[in-house]
Order: structure tokens, then sequence, then C-alpha cells
């Protein structure tokens, strides 16, 4: 039986009087390739919000590989493996991508900034991205496909054991999804767990092992690419009754 790496437990955030997540439950294995889907609006930035510790959440336990975290704050979490990468990339603009990559690996290594080792791994991370060629080069010279590669990189730079990609791809071409999706996939065999967020269900259908759908702050489906696509609750949350 796989060992659960995260364990979402009834959780439920409001803001206001507004509910965004209503006893929100769910599970990601080790190694596992989660999906998580729903239309705009449905919860999903807010859960992994409450998961890193962006938010915190009123109600319901997040136990993340046995511990409970829901108390501790972002950058606890980071230490214990959980790394995400953000819609909007927000790279130190002033920094090269070698030193944006410098920075996350110092804090997860707790190594020096004079120690050679750090740039040496920092370049071992780019070249795994494709990004090896422009290390000397600052964030605003890059394509926006060359900017969401260094989002992964800062995330991946963390050594997370549970790396949230949240629309990493969204506004790329097809051929630029299939870039994507080809290091989402290495780092996975890698040992790293993965939850996809994003709109392009091809993406997320081809990357899935298990997709769990939320609608209205609520869980309405969970199960694998196939069963999720012929799930009617899923057909009415997206295309209406």
């Amino acid at each position: 039986m796989a060992e659960k790496l995260l364990e979402v437990r009834q959780v439920t955030k409001h803001f206001g009087g507004f509910r965004a997540l209503s006893d929100v439950s769910l599970h990601v294995n080790e190694h596992e390739r989660l999906g998580l889907i729903g239309p705009n609006g449905s919860g999903k930035t807010t859960l992994i919000n409450c998961i890193s510790g962006s938010l915190r959440n009123e109600s319901g336990t997040i136990l993340f590989s046995g511990t409970e975290i829901g108390a501790m704050p972002t950058y606890q979490r980071a230490r214990l493996g959980i790394a995400r990468s953000f819609q909007i990339p927000k790279p130190f603009v002033s920094m090269t991508l070698l030193e944006n990559l410098c920075i996350p690996l110092e804090y997860a290594t707790h190594l020096k900034s004079g120690d050679g080792g750090v740039a040496t791994e920092a370049m071992e991370i780019l070249d795994q991205i494709g990004l090896a060629d422009r290390a000397d080069a600052r964030p605003a010279d890059l394509t926006q496909i060359d900017m969401r590669k260094l989002e992964l990189a800062r995330a991946i730079a963390a050594k997370p054991r549970l790396l949230i990609s949240d629309e990493t791809m969204a506004g790329l071409s097809a051929a630029e999804v299939d870039g994507i999706l080809d290091i989402l996939f290495k780092l996975n065999e890698q040992g790293i767990t993965i939850i996809m967020i994003e709109h392009i269900m091809r993406a997320v259908m081809s990357f899935s092992e298990r997709i769990v759908v939320l609608d209205a702050g609520e869980k309405i489906a969970e199960g694998t690419p196939d069963e999720i696509v012929n799930d009617k609750a899923v057909e009415r949350a997206y295309l209406g009754e």
C-alpha cells in the first residue's frame, strides 16, 4: 500500500462571509502525480495556499509525512519539503538566473554563499531544465516559456519532497506545454511527488495518475483521468446542466 505524503482532512477556509473551502479532504501518496482541477473560483489556489502556508485554514487538519503542519509558517513547511511554483513568476529581477537559484539552494542546504557547491548545484538544475546557457542572463531577458522554467527551477532548488505546480503552462503553445510536461515527468521519476493545478486538460490528463476536482469550495470528484472524464458531476461543474 502506498505511503501517504500529504493528508488534508476536512479543511475549511472563509474570507469574511464567503466560504472558499468547505470540509475538503484529499491525500497525495509518496511519488504520486496528482492533478487538482476545477472551474475558476473553485478553491484550488486557496487550498494550495493553505497547504504551503500562505493562508491558514480555520478548521481541519493538514498532515505532511505524518506531521501536523497547519500552524507552521511557510518557511518551516519549505524546510520539511513543500515547494510551489507560482502562476505569475516573481524572480529576483536584479539577479542572474544562477544567483536566483543559489538563494533557495543556500536556504535548503544551509550552505554558506561562499561555498562553490551551491553554484555547481545551481548550474546542474539550470542544465536539467534547459537554461544552462542563460545562467548569466537576467529575468528581464527571458521569454515567457523560459520564465516558467526559471520558476520551476527555483522551486526545485528548495529540494522538495512535494512540488506544487500552479498553472505553470498557462498561455504556452502546445510544444511549450510538452516541454514543461517533460520536465515534470523527469522530476517525478527522480522521486518528487507532484500536485499539478492546471486548466489545460490535455496536460492534466496525460500527467496525472489521479485527479481531484473542486467546485465552489467542495470536492466533487476523485479518480483516474478516465473516471473523471466520464463523471457527471464534473461535466455539470464545467458545462452546466
